[in-house]
């Protein structure tokens, strides 16, 4: 009876210090990448971009991104993760709340590169404290755990959701930089919390040298699926609240599609996990980025605020499954020592989608004079990403039989 009151205390230890650390995606995804698209509706007015040009801070965004998910290895062995975690947490925060001084779009672009390399840092970084926290557990508890750290963006889109509107609709909806100052507020207490987080758990041990050679081909298909998936998720994220506001949808109704799909994004690892599962990865994260294209499009083929919500739902349900079916995938086609090389390696090219995808619509929505055709545009990537998929599932026969817990990866 003592050994289980002891396993139930020390349980529940971990899943404070994971709520904690949590505190990484929700200001890195939550804050920092996905309130953007709350934000520029009021920003593209004030300050007269284009479509391209606003795509443009979000592809800077995801090339720091990238670049932060190069160096976040190399940085955690040199200073320890636990101090990068904090310093990435840190540094995202200060840059949103650097977001609402100035007006200059070079000066923005440099500010939206630093908050997606910091982010990165946070992000990935503060995975890999939640599963050195949670190793000695069960596939079931670890499981767990990652999920509630992965829902932590969700829980980011949700309080932006609420608070950005309602900035917005007090300052006749020119606010958008008071948006991003109480933006920050919210980053500054989150980074509080992953400061205490961050002192309770140890600094995971480094990857040993023989993981860093392998064949990248073995996994192709899959990175292939990746990349398309953030070259079309992120477009939608960005422009989707630019497209119901050009379509009337505005205020309180944006709101709460926001604070709906934040609340479907943080609940949708219980959803997805026991499908994939059972599917494997390969084709779980096929199934996951169809239903994320018929989510894309609802908008856009059925107008009003009925479909807008369905889609937010569909959208923010979903998005994070191809994250841990990418994560499964891993764990099926390589041996465990070659995981960390693996999700590397996938992580660098999901980040290189996620650089090229708002441009590459915002580009499309220049040229039709239609930002419709760009989410469309969008939807299609992502069938195409669920086709490449498919290809990695024939590489990969029986996967689906070897299912096991996801693994940290974004």
């Amino acid at each position: 009876m003592a050994g289980a009151g002891a396993s139930r205390d020390a349980g529940h230890g971990r899943l404070l210090l994971t709520l904690g650390l949590a505190a990484g995606p929700l200001v890195a995804l939550g804050l920092a990448r996905f309130a953007y698209a709350l934000l520029l509706p009021a920003m593209r007015d004030d300050l007269g971009w284009s479509y391209t040009e606003a795509g443009a801070l979000n592809t800077t965004n995801a090339a720091g991104y990238l670049v932060g998910a190069l160096v976040a290895a190399p940085l955690a062995r040199a200073i320890g993760s636990r101090r990068s975690f904090v310093l990435g947490t840190s540094i995202t925060t200060l840059a949103i709340g650097l977001t609402a001084v100035t007006s200059a779009f070079a000066a923005l672009l440099t500010i939206r590169f630093v908050a997606g390399l910091a982010g990165a840092l946070a992000f990935i970084i503060g995975a890999a404290l939640v599963a050195e926290a949670s190793h000695r557990g069960s596939r079931g508890r670890a499981a767990l755990l990652l999920g509630i750290y992965f829902g932590g963006s969700g829980t980011g889109i949700v309080l932006a959701g609420l608070l950005v509107p309602w900035v917005l609709d007090r300052t006749d909806g020119t606010g958008w930089r008071q948006g991003w100052l109480g933006l920050a507020a919210i980053g500054a207490l989150a980074t509080i919390a992953a400061v205490v987080a961050a002192r309770r758990v140890d600094d995971p041990v480094p990857p040993e040298e023989h993981a860093r050679r392998w064949k990248r081909r073995r996994i192709s298909w899959l990175v292939a699926a990746y990349t398309c998936f953030g070259m079309g998720y992120i477009a939608y994220l960005t422009f989707i609240s630019q497209y119901l506001t050009d379509n009337g949808i505005v205020g309180p109704v944006i709101a709460g599609f926001w604070a709906l799909v934040g609340v479907a994004a943080a609940a949708s690892g219980p959803l997805w996990g026991p499908v994939i599962g059972r599917l494997g990865g390969s084709r779980g994260m096929a199934l996951v980025m169809v239903v994320l294209a018929a989510g894309t499009v609802l908008p856009v083929l059925l107008g009003g605020a009925v479909p807008a919500y369905l889609s937010g739902l569909i959208v923010g349900g979903s998005f994070l499954g191809v994250v841990t079916a990418v994560s499964i995938s891993i764990r099926e086609i390589l041996p465990q020592p070659l995981w960390t090389s693996g999700l590397a390696f996938s992580t660098i090219a999901f980040g290189v989608g996620q650089t090229v995808g708002p441009s590459l619509t915002g580009w499309v929505s220049d040229r039709t004079q239609d930002l419709g055709t760009g989410l469309l545009v969008s939807a299609a990537l992502l069938l195409s990403g669920a086709g490449l998929a498919l290809l990695q599932q024939r590489l990969t026969p029986g996967a689906h039989t070897r299912a096991s817990a996801p693994a940290p990866i974004e």
